[in-house]
C-alpha cells in the first residue's frame, strides 16, 4: 500500500496522477520497482515497447515462466491502484519466494505493461500486444496530441522500435498469466467479499454516430418544424439505456455528445456521439448492436435527419482459463466463504493475454466502487487477502508440476515441468 503511494508521485501533471505511455515519469516508476526487486535474485529489464519485466528464476534455466502483473500507465487524473496494484502484487510474490529461498519448477516474472489505457495514442493494450506478438508496426506512425509519432516516443524513452517484434514471447515458454486488479465496480461490496474471480471479460464494440439536421434560430423556427439533430441524438441515448435494461449484463454507454454549432440561441444542426457496447457473449452484443443501428436509423428518418454511423472497433469477448480460475478459489480444506465468480465489464491486459496463454484475473474489492478517479481506493486487508490467494494459487500450480523436495529446491533440479 505504501508502494502504491510512492508510484503515485510519478506523474506528468502537478497535483494529479497522470502517467501516459512512455512519459518521462515512467522511468521513475521503473527505477522504484527495480530497487524493490534488487535484494532478490531477479533479473530486470525494459523491452522495446516499454514493458517492465522482472524474472525470478525457476529450478532450471529453461523452465517456463508464469507472468504476474498488470499495467503501469494511467488515465488522466487517475486513482492510485488501477493497474499498479497488480504489478506490486507480483513484486510481493517474488519477495515472498526469495525470503523463503524457494525456487519453483517455473520462473515467476512480474510484468508492468507500458500501455493499457490507450490515452496517448488512442490505442489500448500496446504493451501486451507487443509481448504476445500481436503488435502492428503500422501503429508506430500514430501521432499524439503534440505530433510525436509512436516510433519517436519509443526512441526518446531509450528503446528501439525496430526491436518490438523481436521482443515477443514464444507460446511454449509461457506457462500462464495472472492479473490482479481492483474491481472498479460494486459487486464485491454487495457480496461482502474481499476478492472475486473473473470467468470472462466482456467484448466491446464502439462507434461514432452523427445526426445531421438543420441549424436555425431558437426563437423563430417552430418546434414542430425543426430538424433538431440534438433531439435525435437524445432519443438515441435513451434508446441505448432502454435496450441495455432489457438484457442482463449488457452495458451501453454514450460517453461523449457534442452538438454543433453549440450556441445557446441556435438549434443544433449536427450532433455527434460515441457508443460503447459491452457484453460477455458476442452473440448478445452483436444482436444489440444491430438493434441500435436500426433504432438510430428509425429516429433519423422520423425526424428528417441524416445519419452517419462509423465503427471504431470490435473486441471479442474473452473466456478466462477455467483451470486457473478454479485455483484462485479456496480449496475444500480452507474454511473461507465462497469466492464470487464475476464477468469483467472492463477491459484488461488479460483479454489480450488469454488467446496467447492460459490466463486468470483476480479482482480486489473497490469499497466505494470508484475507479478512473482520484477517489479510487482499496482496503489493506483486501489486498492481503489477494496476496494470500495468489500465493495459494502458486502452491497449487507447483503441485500440478510435480512435488518439490528440499534437495530439488536447493540444487535447482527441474522436476515435472509441464503445461497448464
Amino acid at each position: 500500500m505504501q508502494r502504491c503511494e510512492v508510484l503515485a508521485r510519478y506523474s506528468e501533471t502537478e497535483g494529479e496522477l497522470t502517467r501516459t505511455y512512455l512519459s518521462a515519469p515512467m522511468h521513475g516508476v521503473h527505477r522504484e520497482i527495480e530497487g524493490w526487486l534488487e535484494p532478490t535474485p531477479t533479473t530486470t529489464r525494459v523491452d522495446a515497447s516499454g514493458n517492465f519485466l522482472g524474472r525470478y528464476p525457476g529450478t532450471h534455466p529453461d523452465a517456463p515462466v508464469l507472468l504476474i502483473g498488470s499495467h503501469l500507465d494511467t488515465v488522466r487524473n487517475a486513482g492510485k491502484y488501477d493497474g499498479t496494484l497488480g504489478v506490486l502484487i507480483g513484486v510481493a510474490v517474488i519477495e515472498t519466494l526469495a525470503a523463503q529461498q524457494r525456487r519453483l519448477p517455473f520462473a515467476v516474472e512480474v510484468v508492468g505493461f507500458s500501455e493499457e489505457e490507450g490515452v496517448r495514442y488512442g490505442t489500448p493494450f500496446l504493451g501486451s500486444r507487443a509481448l504476445t506478438g500481436q503488435f502492428d508496426p503500422a501503429l508506430l506512425e500514430l501521432r499524439d496530441d503534440d505530433g510525436v509519432t509512436m516510433a519517436e516516443a519509443i526512441r526518446a524513452f531509450g528503446q528501439n522500435p525496430d526491436e518490438i517484434l523481436d521482443a515477443a514471447y514464444l507460446r511454449r515458454d509461457v506457462l500462464g498469466y495472472l492479473e490482479v486488479h481492483n474491481e472498479q465496480g460494486p459487486r464485491l461490496v454487495a457480496a461482502d467479499r474481499p476478492v472475486g474471480v473473473a470467468s470472462a471479460i466482456a467484448g466491446q464494440s464502439r462507434a461514432v454516430l452523427t445526426f445531421r439536421g438543420e441549424a436555425g434560430h431558437a426563437g423563430t423556427v417552430p418546434v414542430a418544424l425543426r430538424k433538431d439533430a440534438l433531439v435525435g441524438a437524445a432519443h438515441f441515448v435513451v434508446a441505448c439505456e432502454t435496450l441495455a435494461l432489457e438484457f442482463d449484463e449488457l452495458f451501453a454507454t454514450v460517453g461523449r455528445l457534442e452538438p454543433s454549432p453549440g450556441a445557446i440561441n441556435v438549434i443544433p444542426g449536427e450532433a455527434t456521439l460515441t457508443l460503447d457496447l459491452r457484453h460477455a457473449r458476442d452473440d448478445v452484443r452483436d444482436g444489440a448492436w444491430r438493434t441500435l443501428q436500426r433504432r438510430a436509423r428509425a429516429i433519423a428518418d422520423a425526424r428528417g435527419l441524416s445519419l452517419t454511423w462509423r465503427d471504431l472497433g470490435y473486441q471479442p469477448a474473452t473466456s478466462l482459463h477455467p483451470h486457473l480460475t478454479d485455483w484462485l478459489t479456496p480449496t475444500p480444506d480452507i474454511q473461507t466463504p465462497d469466492t464470487p465468480i464475476l464477468v469483467s465489464g472492463a477491459g484488461h491486459d488479460a483479454m489480450v493475454m488469454a488467446p496467447f496463454t492460459p490466463s486468470a484475473l483476480l479482482f480486489v474489492r473497490s469499497p466505494n466502487a470508484v475507479s478512473h478517479n482520484p477517489a479510487e481506493t482499496v482496503l489493506e486487508e483486501d489486498v492481503a487477502a489477494a496476496l494470500d490467494t495468489v500465493l495459494r494459487f502458486i502452491d497449487r500450480l507447483e503441485a500440478e508440476h510435480g512435488p518439490q523436495t528440499d534437495a530439488a529446491h536447493n540444487t535447482g533440479a527441474n522436476r515435472g515441468v509441464g503445461r497448464v
